[in-house]
């Protein structure tokens, strides 16, 4: 296809390689406000999903500026697909990395009561050893007394989980919403209207991947190359399918003012320049040039906080300073190079999971579990003994008994609970071991996998078991989780 004349008046040189000598664009530029007003827009998937990481207000906000674009929004069939895809992953993501900020929060209290006590101790040693000081030291066990640091550490525990709970109310979606239940896909639906992409055709799909895979991902070609070896070829050529789409989808509209906005939080390489020397980036100049080349038509790309600046301006749309500012700490978020939420090992889960190397070792050492009946159950690759390994993991880690690795998997399984009602219609309440062995018994149950634990090892095991158990279920009880 022959390239557009444009100003025939410049060197041919200048003429063919204008993206790529261009600067990069900015809020600045004279023909922005076009992109806003004519083109068409165009949101990535991440852009979407964003709207499940808002708070309630923000998020309101940022769907009444969409608003002001409807009509010339449009989305292809793979943004679609992964949206659709992806909206109950973006809320378990949530609810697990506030699940695991409340274990952790509770694991890190656990360890100053744990350190605090440590350090009494070492002062009564040496008043005992160098003063006989008895008087001193009944006053530093009555200060440090169970119940008086519990006390210290519970205005912190209760303030922590105020602001953890008030993140998940002001987030004003059910961390288990059904499709029924999510506000924000009709309200998307209704933004785009019959605005979205249909699905390629079998032979068409297969044609894009294998361009995608055997030329453009090798060549490092933009956009996606980045992607290249994820677990299949079509999620490895996610953003080349968006591309393709998107350039068939503009050759077919009418060829006056061409002109697409696109969206996203992608900054990686396989989307933006990494320019040499200097600490900023601008999205290829091969994309601006392709989708001229290809479709005649002018590509701008901005991130979320730039392009909703652009609707407040060129379109007046109304966004308070604390949604903007939340517009870029999202979008900021996605950018950053964070470690993965540790993993949260659940009752459902653990059955399925073996654990490191050594850990439970170290887990049943640390509470001085050493029958030949715990080595059995720590060697054991059966499903029920995977549960009770991974709840004792976690309830020396939990109660201070010792200090976890940096890449453990955060576990949350309770043997017993202090409630009114069963967690669930198999627990034993407390009232089946006798009142010797088990405080509260009309007020807590326990889990019927730990009862067959507690039936199957030695009286003293039993014991330092049992004595795991209700301390758990009393700090699970005292931090609400």
């Amino acid at each position: 296809m022959a390239e557009p004349e444009g100003d025939m008046g410049e060197p041919v040189l200048l003429r063919r390689f204008a993206a790529w000598l261009q600067p990069g664009p900015s809020a600045e530029d004279a023909e922005r406000s076009a992109f806003f007003k004519d083109g068409i827009i165009v949101l990535d998937t991440n852009v979407l999903l964003s709207l499940y990481e808002y708070t309630e207000t923000s998020r309101e906000e940022v769907l009444s500026a969409l608003e002001q674009t409807a009509g010339r929004l449009w989305m292809p069939y793979q943004v679609g697909l992964e949206f659709v895809r992806g909206r109950r992953s973006t809320l378990e993501s949530r609810k697990k990395a506030l699940a695991s900020a409340a274990t952790e929060v509770n694991k890190k209290l656990m360890a100053a009561r744990k350190a605090i006590v440590e350090a009494k101790d070492i002062v009564c040693a040496q008043l005992d050893k160098y003063a006989r000081a008895q008087q001193e030291i009944a006053g530093l066990d009555a200060l440090v007394a169970d119940a008086g640091v519990d006390a210290h550490l519970d205005v912190y525990r209760h303030e922590f989980k105020r602001h953890l709970d008030m993140l998940k109310a002001d987030h004003g979606l059910a961390l288990n919403s059904t499709d029924a239940e999510d506000p924000i896909l009709p309200r998307i639906a209704q933004l785009y209207g019959e605005g979205v992409g249909e699905q390629p055709a079998d032979d068409v799909l297969r044609r894009r991947l294998e361009e995608a895979t055997a030329f453009r991902f090798p060549n490092k070609i933009p956009p996606g190359f980045s992607d290249a070896g994820k677990d299949t070829p079509l999620k490895s050529a996610g953003d080349f399918l968006l591309w393709e789409e998107l350039i068939e989808h503009v050759r077919q509209l009418p060829p006056s003012g061409r002109r697409v906005l696109f969206v996203s939080n992608d900054t990686k390489e396989d989307w933006y320049e990494q320019r040499s020397g200097s600490s900023s980036s601008r999205p290829w100049p091969s994309l601006v040039d392709e989708l001229r080349r290809r479709a005649q038509a002018g590509l701008r790309i901005e991130t979320p906080p730039y392009f909703f600046g652009g609707i407040r301006e060129f379109l007046d749309a109304e966004l308070a300073e604390d949604t903007y500012a939340e517009i870029a700490r999202v979008s900021e978020a996605f950018e950053a190079q964070v470690p993965d939420i540790p993993l949260v090992v659940t009752e459902e889960s653990a059955p399925h999971q073996d654990p490191p190397e050594g850990l439970m070792v170290a887990a049943a050492s640390s509470v001085g579990l050493a029958s030949s009946t715990v080595r059995a159950a720590v060697e054991s690759a059966s499903p029920s003994q995977r549960l009770f390994q991974w709840w004792l993991i976690g309830v020396t880690a939990q109660l201070g008994r010792r200090a976890p690795g940096e890449s453990e998997p955060t576990v949350g399984i309770a043997a017993a609970r202090r409630s009114s009602e069963p967690p669930s219609g198999d627990w034993v309440s407390g009232t089946a071991l006798s009142p010797a062995e088990w405080l509260h018994r009309d007020s807590s149950w326990i889990a019927p996998w730990f009862m067959d634990v507690l039936e199957s090892v030695p009286q003293t095991d039993r014991a330092v078991l049992r004595r795991l158990a209700a301390q758990q279920a009393e700090s699970n009880r005292r931090s609400g989780s």
